[in-house]
């Protein structure tokens, strides 16, 4: 019999520009500790620039091809306010429309932006968990193995699952480096 997680929800909130072995690890975690994870893909409006080339409907299914439905997939646009309180209530009210409750774990890695999304909700318990970086990469150097060609190294940090969409992704990452306005609406 499987032992009962701690905790009911969890969500994650990342722009995924690609996934890689730390956003894994991430999630990974949240499923070992929750019984239901959401997976909030930030900036799901963005694509086509140097930061954010690839849409959120590539961003889902390179989640999905990993994950299949063990986590519920939600995009999150944008709304101009920055890392602050504002943005964690935003955070919480798009938990709240797609699951009905908010969450009693939020899972990221530890950044400082990150420390006062939930100060300004009143009565409302969300524990952290912040994930140690013991994968060395980040989005920003996984793009630029597509822009450099570099498949050995990008497929290093990459789930099998995803090694196929290497020539889609690199393409994207091609066409977008030059360029910072969004092509999504």
């Amino acid at each position: 019999m499987q032992s009962e997680k701690p905790f009911s929800l969890g969500i994650l909130v990342g722009r995924f520009q690609v996934v890689h072995a730390g956003h894994e690890q991430m999630i990974r975690t949240a499923l070992s500790l929750c019984r239901r994870v959401g997976i909030f893909v930030g900036s799901s409006q963005e694509s086509g620039t140097s930061t954010n080339p690839f849409p959120y409907e590539i961003r889902e299914q390179l989640l999905r091809s990993i994950l299949g439905s063990s986590v519920d997939i939600y995009p999150l646009p944008d709304i101009g306010v920055g890392n602050t309180a504002a943005w964690g209530d935003y955070v919480l009210q798009n938990v709240r429309a797609r699951f009905g409750c908010l969450p009693d774990l939020l899972v990221s890695g530890k950044e400082s932006r990150r420390l006062d999304w939930f100060d300004s909700v009143q009565g409302v318990r969300i524990a952290e968990l912040y994930i140690p970086k013991t994968i060395d990469i980040s989005a920003s150097r996984m793009r630029g193995f597509l822009i450099e060609d570099d498949r050995a190294q990008w497929e290093r940090y990459v789930s099998p699952e995803n090694h196929a969409m290497y020539p889609v992704l690199r393409e994207m990452a091609l066409a977008s480096r030059d360029h910072s306005q969004t092509e999504s609406i």
